[in-house]
C-alpha cells in the first residue's frame, strides 16, 4: 500500500493546524506525519521522510514546502499541496504585504503536482486568479467533527461573538458599526472579539460595547462558545471558515459574509442568513435583528450529514484524489 508523508503544522491551534491534525488521524495507519517542531529537528525529518514515503501531502503555507517538493520532484515522488489561504492577496487586504511570503507562496504554488482549495468557491477563485495553474488545481471541502456537536442551543442573543482580532480581512469593524445602530435603537448588544491584534484593532477598541479579548487560550474560546448566542463571520474573503461551523455545533445561530467558502456546506441558507455587502452596516444591522428573533442554528444543522460531511469521509475523498496524482514535469 502506498505510504503518504503530512507536511504540516498540526499542533498550533490554528485553523489550518487542525484541519491537518483531523486529516492525521483519519488517515491510514501507515501514514507518516511530522513530530518536530524545531526548525533544525524539521529538515532531516522532512527528507528521510520524503524517502520513506511514495506521495507527499503538504497541508498549510511554510517555506519548507519549496524545499520539500523540491527534492520530491527529484525523486520522482507525486506532491500536493492544500492551499488554506491566498497569502498575497490576504495580506494586500490587512495592510501586511511580505515580498518573502509572496515567493514562497507562488513557488509551492508552481511546484506542487496538484493543488486543493479547501472548498469549491475558493477554488473557483484560485482558477479565475491562477489561470496558469488551472489544470492542477481541485478542492476537497473541510470535514465537520460531529463529536463537538452540542444538544444544547445557545440563548443569550445579547452576547455576538467574532473571531479575527483585528485583522481588515475580517471586517469586523463593520460589525461595529452595525451594533452601534441597533443600541442606539434600544437594544443592548455586547461584541465579543477574539484574534490578534492588527490594523483595525485600535478603531475596534473604542467601541464601548466591546470586549476585545485579543488571543485567547482554548479554555477561553470554547466558554465564548458555550455563552454567546449569535456568530459573525464577515469577512471580504475567507477560504473556508472553520469558525463558524464550530460556532454552530456549539449551539450558536450564525450570520455570515456571502465571501465565506463555508457556505457551501448548507443548502437551506435565505438571504436573512447571508450578509451580501459586508460593508454595509444597515445590512448586518437589519440581519441581526432578524436572526435574534429566527434563531437559525437547527435549520443549518438540518442540512449537515455527517456521513458525508465528516472528516473520515473528507479523507477517503482525499486519499483517492492524492493516488491519483501523476508527477509533472
Amino acid at each position: 500500500m502506498s505510504r503518504i508523508f503530512v507536511v504540516g503544522d498540526h499542533k498550533t491551534g490554528t485553523g489550518p493546524a487542525n484541519v491537518t491534525k483531523e486529516y492525521i488521524r483519519c488517515l491510514p495507519e501507515n501514514t507518516l506525519y511530522q513530530k518536530r517542531t524545531s526548525k533544525i529537528g524539521r529538515l532531516p525529518e522532512l527528507f528521510i521522510n520524503i524517502l520513506r514515503s511514495d506521495i507527499i501531502f503538504f497541508s498549510g503555507y511554510s517555506a519548507q514546502n519549496v524545499i520539500g517538493m523540491k527534492l520530491a520532484r527529484k525523486l520522482h515522488k507525486p506532491t500536493a499541496y492544500l492551499v488554506h489561504g491566498a497569502i498575497t492577496y490576504e495580506n494586500k487586504i490587512n495592510h501586511d504585504e511580505n515580498a518573502h511570503m509572496s515567493e514562497v507562496e507562488e513557488e509551492t504554488l508552481r511546484l506542487a503536482d496538484r493543488l486543493f482549495a479547501v472548498s469549491s468557491r475558493f477554488c473557483e477563485w484560485l482558477k479565475d486568479n491562477y489561470p496558469e495553474y488551472k489544470d492542477k488545481i481541485d478542492f476537497v471541502t473541510n470535514g465537520i467533527d460531529e463529536r463537538a456537536c452540542s444538544e444544547v442551543a445557545n440563548t443569550d442573543f445579547t452576547k455576538i461573538l467574532s473571531i479575527g482580532g483585528g485583522m481588515p480581512r475580517k471586517m469586523i469593524l463593520h460589525i461595529c458599526a452595525a451594533i452601534e445602530r441597533l443600541n442606539r435603537e434600544g437594544y443592548d448588544f455586547t461584541l465579543y472579539v477574539i484574534g490578534k491584534d492588527g490594523a483595525d484593532t485600535e478603531a475596534i477598541n473604542k467601541y464601548p460595547f466591546v470586549k476585545n479579548l485579543s488571543l485567547v487560550s482554548k479554555e477561553k474560546k470554547e466558554e465564548l462558545f458555550s455563552e454567546c448566542g449569535l456568530f459573525i463571520q464577515n469577512s471580504c474573503f475567507e477560504t473556508f471558515g472553520l469558525a463558524p461551523v464550530e460556532a454552530l455545533l456549539s449551539g450558536m445561530s450564525i450570520l455570515c459574509s456571502k465571501e465565506c467558502g463555508v457556505l457551501d456546506l448548507f443548502s437551506s441558507l435565505s438571504e436573512h442568513d447571508v450578509i451580501n455587502d459586508y460593508s454595509s452596516s444597515y445590512e448586518i444591522a437589519e440581519k441581526i435583528k432578524y436572526i435574534i428573533n429566527h434563531p437559525n442554528r437547527e435549520k443549518l444543522l438540518s442540512d449537515i450529514d455527517f456521513d458525508t460531511m465528516s472528516w473520515e469521509a473528507r479523507t477517503k475523498e482525499l486519499v483517492n484524489k492524492l493516488f491519483d496524482i501523476k508527477v509533472r514535469k
